[in-house]
């Protein structure tokens, strides 16, 4: 294949790793390719001018934050609209991000109507609007799906699609050991983000607080994703007055918090992408969840699944319990753990749904197959 140019646009952290290993795997494949686009310090260095690097502005949740940003966001993406339209790249390869890049989408389709539009870790719309899958496939050529059950949801309405298998099953096998759980320890993992931890690791603090005090021989591990968030939960930890010192921070850097899920008895966790991690590693755990009120309730409105957990989505039924806004309360966390410690054939259930599920995500080298789509598609 002749030397191709592809755009890539990611805007979170994870995006920036699915994106940098893509990059790296298509190079493996045809180093003549070039990259340009947005997306952040994974995927830079792979990449030509222009390239810009944006995760740290563009990763922004909840409604009231994007509309805050809306000015910026706008400016960004007539800038990069106006690039793709220079540039006349063979492919735009679009890395979850839906807000953003189902727009960019459409906007190029109607701008460059040759070039190849393909979409890497499909977006949720089967989780808030399937009805929007039938104008994707009118704009995009191909989706690489990460999920299952999305390749015949978006195959139905005549988009060519391909499961890929999931990009985080390569990662948590170079970080699987063999290490023995340890009974009285438990793991609490209240997210990245500093809204989640401020809204979530108190009521985790106050869970562990109240257990301990049923027994003493429990101990405490929260892994922190930075130095920043581990003052925060110190400071959460101080303010809750532990009459001891049973609650440890750690760090998530060096595979800290998979360590923890592989050597814990069990959990509490911030709903997200450590869920599933926490299946993967065979730590029973109850997911907890919450937002800003506005967002929540705009978000009951559109979201029509029923549960928010990758692993109960998976498996189509409830697997491990999810506990959401007020019922994200140290009463519910207290309830659910203690089942994990004194009920072994509830645990021995629960451990084993979830191994089904993450079965059902497909063996490693998701990013080694997805290069092959893109490589395939490109050579059309």
């Amino acid at each position: 294949m002749s030397t191709k140019k592809i755009y890539l646009i990611s805007g979170e952290v994870s995006g920036d790793t699915h994106g940098a290993e893509l990059m790296q795997a298509i190079k493996s494949e045809n180093s003549g390719v070039e990259f340009f686009g947005a997306g952040g310090p994974a995927m830079k260095p792979h990449a030509s001018v222009p390239f810009r690097d944006w995760i740290e502005k563009a990763a922004v949740m909840g409604v009231v934050e994007v509309l805050r940003h809306y000015p910026w966001f706008k400016k960004q993406f007539k800038s990069m609209l106006a690039e793709i339209q220079e540039l006349k790249p063979d492919a735009l390869v679009l890395i979850d991000y839906p807000g953003f890049n189902l727009r960019m989408a459409k906007a190029v389709r109607a701008a460059l109507s040759d070039i190849k539009i393909i979409y890497y870790v499909s977006p949720q719309v089967w989780a808030w609007n399937k009805g929007r899958i039938p104008k994707m496939a009118a704009i995009l050529d191909k989706m690489l799906c990460i999920l299952p059950f999305e390749k015949t949801l978006y195959e139905n309405s005549g988009l060519s699609t391909t499961f890929v298998g999931h990009p985080i099953i390569d990662e948590l096998l170079e970080n699987k050991i063999d290490i023995t759980r340890d009974k009285n320890l438990i793991g609490l993992f209240p997210g990245s983000r500093e809204r989640e931890i401020a809204k979530l690791f108190p009521v985790m603090v106050e869970a562990a607080r109240r257990m301990h005090n049923e027994n003493q021989s429990l101990r405490f591990e929260a892994p922190a994703a930075n130095k920043k968030l581990a003052e925060l939960m110190k400071k959460i930890i101080e303010k809750i007055k532990l009459d001891g010192d049973y609650i440890k921070i750690t760090s998530r850097i060096n595979g800290g918090s998979h360590k923890l899920m592989q050597s814990a008895n069990c959990g509490v966790i911030a709903s997200g992408t450590a869920t599933l991690e926490a299946a993967y590693y065979g730590l029973p755990y109850c997911l907890v969840y919450k937002i800003a009120l506005p967002t929540y309730l705009l978000g009951k409105l559109l979201i029509k699944i029923e549960h928010i957990g990758l692993v109960n989505i998976l498996a189509q039924k409830k697997v491990v319990d999810e506990f959401i806004q007020g019922e994200a309360d140290p009463v519910h966390i207290k309830e659910a753990l203690g089942k994990f410690i004194s009920d072994p054939v509830y645990t021995a259930k629960v451990k084993s749904e979830m191994a089904q599920a993450v079965a059902l995500l497909g063996e490693p080298g998701c990013h080694a197959r997805a290069a092959k789509e893109v490589i395939t598609a490109l050579a059309e």
